[in-house]
């Protein structure tokens, strides 16, 4: 009997493939460039299970002509890349990889606050072009972050594990969220729930964390920056469209907020031309979960998630049940 067939999409680490070999056999894409939807679906044919990563846009155009596929497996904690109802609607399983890069996320969505409050991709490049010839009272000052004013937009699990860490510098914490958190963990994090306008009016920092949806794109536009302070700082780490680029590069042009950190962007890897030409903002190539281990783990639980279904069982990280 032939073994069941999986196709992976595009580069990922490479021991867990050794997992699926003993049950299946594996179409694997060793490339960092991926399939163009006509080669996906093609070469899906057969198969069983697809593990794909973020790039993988498989629309409902794509999804309807995957034929005999059971589950797609991301490789990633984000599922926007996948049109979840027409996979239900063809009774394919969805499967993510939460958990396993949320305090990789935070670590990184925090070093993001950090290097754009105290300007140190500025200092960094000030110091290398051999323009540094001697102390100055106000040579690069940047924001304080101890004490200041925290706003997270999703107070999900990176969300709070970004507030976790605010507490060691002291910072007040204000969120806001469809649901409100449990009042031992707002305790645990010393965090209030606020309005939308509340927290923008009222934040030193203004971090994103909330999934993109219908009604979060451009969740943050020319209405919201015009409600933070001056001297706020905006960070995303959540998905690029949540912020109106357009909007962002006016406002940070004309100084009506500080600075902003990003490492998600509208149209990836593509970015605002007008970002590129800004010194008050810090740029970075979505790598909030890039560590070596967290990489590498949810490399392993999507092929996880696939074996699980190869061999008919339910997979751990399931999206749809109803496609069961």
């Amino acid at each position: 009997m032939p073994k069941p067939k999986v196709l992976i999409t595009k580069r990922i680490y490479p021991e867990p493939i050794e997992l699926l070999r003993p049950h299946c056999e594996v179409d694997y894409v060793n490339s960092d460039d991926g399939l163009p939807p006509e080669e996906l679906v093609e070469r899906a044919r057969g198969c069983t299970a697809v593990v794909s990563q973020l790039t993988d846009r498989l629309r409902a155009d794509v999804i309807e002509r995957l034929d005999g596929v059971r589950v797609i497996a991301n490789v990633a904690v984000g599922y926007d890349n996948i049109d979840v109802p027409a996979a239900t609607a063809r009774g394919i399983l969805v499967t993510n990889t939460p958990d396993v890069l949320t305090e990789t996320t935070a670590d990184f969505a925090f070093a993001l606050l950090m290097a754009s409050a105290r300007r140190v991709v500025e200092a960094h490049a000030f110091v290398h072009s051999g323009q540094w010839s001697r102390w100055l009272i106000d040579l690069l000052v940047g924001q304080d972050i101890h004490h200041r004013t925290l706003g997270v937009f999703g107070m999900g699990r990176i969300g709070q594990a970004f507030a976790r860490r605010a507490r060691g510098f002291a910072m007040k914490v204000l969120y806001a969220d469809s649901v409100a958190l449990a009042p031992e963990v707002e305790s645990e994090l010393a965090a209030r729930r606020v309005s939308k306008e509340e927290l923008l009016r009222e934040s030193d920092f203004v971090s994103l964390h909330v999934p993109l949806m219908p009604e979060t794109k451009h969740f943050i536009g020319a209405a919201e920056l015009a409600l933070m302070k001056p001297t706020a700082i905006l960070l995303n780490t959540a998905r690029g469209p949540v912020v109106d680029e357009a909007a962002l590069v006016e406002a940070l042009r004309e100084k009506r907020i500080a600075g902003a950190g990003l490492d998600v962007f509208e149209e990836e890897p593509k970015v605002h031309p007008g970002l590129l030409e800004l010194t008050n903002v810090t740029l970075a190539p979505h790598i909030a979960s890039a560590s070596v281990a967290t990489r590498r783990r949810m490399s392993e639980m999507a092929v996880e998630n696939a074996l699980a279904v190869v061999q008919g069982q339910r997979p751990p990280n399931l999206l749809n049940p109803e496609a069961l």
